[in-house]
């Protein structure tokens, strides 16, 4: 029961940690510029642990009582990836070299990546929605023996997931030296940002 709690967690907040583009396309490119990689990775999972924790404990029905809650984080996540993907768009058509040398890590200060990340992980409400609510919807249903596997197993998914996408991004560093591959790379990041605001925001007006 318990082996079978601990693989049920780790797929479960596999998969929906996969679902999370946004996110994850932030990370990628932070590991493909080789910019602040452990913190973005350490901070994102950390981020996604404690939420997935917090779900197992409740906070997905206390969410789910507050009916503003989710419209009102909906918007302002989508006002986000919109500004960010306007960003990435901007230097999709004036690419900037982002790794001249191979082992020369290009790094922006500690302050700014803990604080895009935290964006990233908590402006996002589609992280609230599967891994708070669903996620915790379905730990909840386990006994809290049980429950201790589940959660597990889906911790050390997100911690696994983001440690191999962050570090995993250096093998593709050298489409970062060369303007075409930053610009495509800019040009899918703001893509998938303006993907996921559209589906924000067609998601609320279709409840208005």
């Amino acid at each position: 029961m318990f082996i079978s709690a601990f693989v049920n967690g780790a797929l479960l907040g596999g998969a929906l940690i996969l679902a999370i583009g946004a996110q994850n396309m932030f990370v990628l490119r932070q590991g493909m510029a080789r910019d602040q990689v452990f913190t973005v990775v350490f901070l994102s999972s950390f981020i996604d642990a404690g939420l997935i924790i917090l779900g197992a404990l409740g906070l997905g029905s206390l969410i789910a009582t507050i009916p503003w809650l989710v419209p009102v984080a909906s918007w302002g996540g989508a006002a986000f990836l919109c500004v960010f993907g306007g960003l990435s768009l901007y230097r999709a058509v004036k690419p900037k070299i982002a790794v001249e040398e191979l082992g020369n890590d290009v790094t922006s200060s500690f302050r700014k990546a803990v604080l895009m990340t935290l964006a990233f992980g908590l402006l996002n409400p589609h992280v609230y929605l599967d891994t708070v609510i669903l996620l915790g919807g379905i730990a909840a249903s386990y006994e809290i023996s049980a429950r201790l596997y589940f959660v597990g197993g889906a911790v050390l998914s997100s911690f696994l997931w983001f440690f191999s996408i962050g570090y995993g991004a250096r093998t593709l560093t050298p489409l970062m030296r060369k303007p075409a591959g930053v610009r495509l790379l800019d040009f899918l990041v703001a893509t998938m940002m303006f993907i996921v605001a559209a589906n924000l925001i067609v998601d609320q007006l279709s409840h208005v």
